[in-house]
């Protein structure tokens, strides 16, 4: 984890790899679960006898649920420390380049691509997320995040 003393300490990193994060787990429990909350029930996703037949041989995790692991790969990747609150801001550009198994370990590099202060004490973080599936040829996601911290030195 790259922990930050300063806003200014982060927009110093502009154009740098800044964290690589540990691998996690996708379950079928948390595929499932993620089925449940948004109501995408489709059964590439939570069928894994019909799945194993169907075109990824196995289950595969929502792209979305994919996507909504980047504030914990932030969290995991840095920490800007006096922040006293981190939000989401948005996305620029997401790509789901490939299939993410049940069973599939993750990780993110998050490369810092801008910043920009935001009065009167926080800072706009533009990142690009690639989150990486272990053994696979190319990323499973793809992203420009942008997230917003307040209260620390700027």
């Amino acid at each position: 984890m790259k922990t930050f003393r300063s806003y200014s300490e982060v927009s110093a990193c502009v154009g740098q790899e800044v964290a690589v994060t540990d691998w996690i787990t996708i379950t079928q429990e948390q595929v499932n679960l993620f089925a449940q909350a948004t109501g995408d029930h489709q059964w590439i996703h939570v069928d894994p006898e019909r799945a194993r037949a169907g075109p990824f041989g196995a289950p595969i995790a929502h792209g979305f649920l994919t996507l909504s692991l980047i504030p914990r790969f932030l969290e995991q990747g840095l920490r800007i420390e006096g922040a006293r609150m981190g939000v989401n801001y948005g996305l620029n550009r997401v790509r789901f380049t490939a299939p993410v198994p049940v069973g599939s370990r993750l990780r993110a590099r998050l490369v810092l691509q801008a910043t920009e202060a935001l009065a009167p004490d926080g800072l706009q973080m533009a990142w690009l997320v690639t989150v990486e599936r272990e053994g696979g040829d190319k990323p499973a996601c793809v992203a420009e995040s942008l997230a917003r911290s307040y209260g620390a030195a700027p």
